[in-house]
């Protein structure tokens, strides 16, 4: 039963992140302002096809350990996790010792991938388990909590937080640490090449010439916690997680449905659950892939649901500056909304040749300060998957420097 009736609200107290901006919060946000990373030749064999690069994690900044779980070898995706999660743990002041009741939920699709490829490559012919991640953090955290793995392509862990946000509110678990993790993958490169969906120059959403999307690897991670907990702990929140949506195209197995009336649905319940309407929404972070469809069926929903706002409105294209991270997009999205919360302003995006078909507005040239109190963020997926979100200032300011 949920002890914490006075103040209903989950809030953000933790954050970690690993990306090719570099390890922890502080590089991520930096990097973000400095105009984010840069693409890079994936360094695995047999590449034979159009597009070869990703953002990478620095290969010098990606863990060591641990090498082995119960028997299984791991890649880079599940170590990747395990150092963002210590991030965030640690930047809550959950101390080793004191996260055994801490559940544990992980969005990721192509996880454990680069070690399956590694020995397939090698000869091996047995079949490694790809999402292990879940399972590694939970054991090396010290959790005896559920430990869940969210695999429904790149909303996972947008899906993850979802459901750390519906434990705590029922009063399942006080804290909840949640993200994504992906690592390196020569199937899914290759899967995207195939559909014709892998842009060989790097991730441009909204840009007029954009050919697809370009992946990226890395973890994100963010602690939970309801707000009662948090307080009596003494704990300070960098935000509030204070709603979020689901829905389904159920329309085709990879396009979108051109409507985009399910992820006007997701956008409008999300803030109907937050209590907030479309004008407390002070920057949206898309899901803007760089796919020619999704950009234009994501950027006319955003008219439906914000009005003549929208043009006022700023989007910041998160992919452009760290490519798709799948699994762990929604996660990404997630802390860089909060970052911006925390420090009142969205950076400035990377600069495109907007398309005329997205009728959006993509600051440029300088960042924008944040002129309400929330971030919607959204991330879909294959088969119709959407998820929404609405990160909101926990105190109702957002000024530079205000945690």
């Amino acid at each position: 039963m949920n002890t914490f009736t006075s103040d209903p609200r989950v809030v953000i107290t933790g954050l970690g992140a690993i990306s090719c901006l570099g390890t922890g919060v502080a590089a991520h946000w930096d990097g973000l302002l400095a105009g984010g990373g840069q693409p890079a030749e994936v360094p695995l064999p047999h590449l034979n096809m159009r597009t070869r690069k990703m953002y990478l994690v620095d290969r010098a900044q990606v863990p060591a350990k641990p090498s082995r779980f119960a028997g299984l070898e791991l890649g880079s995706s599940p170590r990747l996790a395990v150092a963002a999660a210590e991030q965030a743990l640690t930047d809550a002041g959950l101390e080793y010792g004191t996260r055994d009741a801490v559940p544990v939920v992980l969005g990721v699709e192509l996880g454990n991938a680069d070690m399956q490829e590694i020995q397939r490559s090698a000869g091996r012919t047995a079949w490694t388990t790809l999402t292990p991640a879940a399972a590694v953090v939970g054991a090396e955290i010290g959790s005896r909590a559920p430990l869940t793995s969210v695999g429904n392509a790149c909303s996972a862990s947008g899906y993850a937080l979802t459901i750390g946000l519906d434990m705590i509110r029922a009063g399942e678990a006080t804290t909840v640490l949640v993200g994504g993790a992906e690592g390196i993958t020569r199937a899914g490169i290759g899967a995207f090449n195939r559909l014709g969906a892998a842009d060989p120059v790097r991730c441009r959403p909204f840009d007029r010439s954009r050919a697809g999307t370009m992946f990226g690897d890395g973890s994100a991670m963010i602690v939970l916690e309801a707000a009662e907990h948090a307080r009596r702990r003494g704990a300070e929140p960098y935000a509030e997680l204070a709603g979020a949506a689901w829905s389904c195209d159920a329309y085709h197995p990879t396009a979108p449905d051109p409507s985009g009336d399910q992820i006007v649905r997701a956008m409008t319940e999300a803030l109907a659950d937050a209590r907030l309407s479309a004008c407390d929404v002070g920057c949206v972070i898309p899901h803007g892939t760089g796919t020619p469809l999704n950009d234009v069926v994501e950027s006319q929903a955003l008219h439906r649901v914000f009005g003549e706002r929208t043009r006022a409105l700023p989007l910041f294209s998160l992919k452009a500056m760290i490519g798709h991270t799948t699994g762990a997009a929604g996660a990404f999205a997630c802390l860089t909304a909060t970052l911006m919360l925390r420090h009142g302003r969205s950076p400035a995006n990377t600069p495109i040749e907007q398309d005329p078909e997205c009728d959006v507005w993509v600051p440029q040239g300088r960042s924008v300060p944040l002129a309400a109190p929330a971030v919607l963020v959204n991330t879909y997926a294959f088969g119709g998957n959407n998820t929404s979100l609405v990160i909101k200032d926990a105190v109702g300011e957002h000024a530079e420097g205000a945690r």
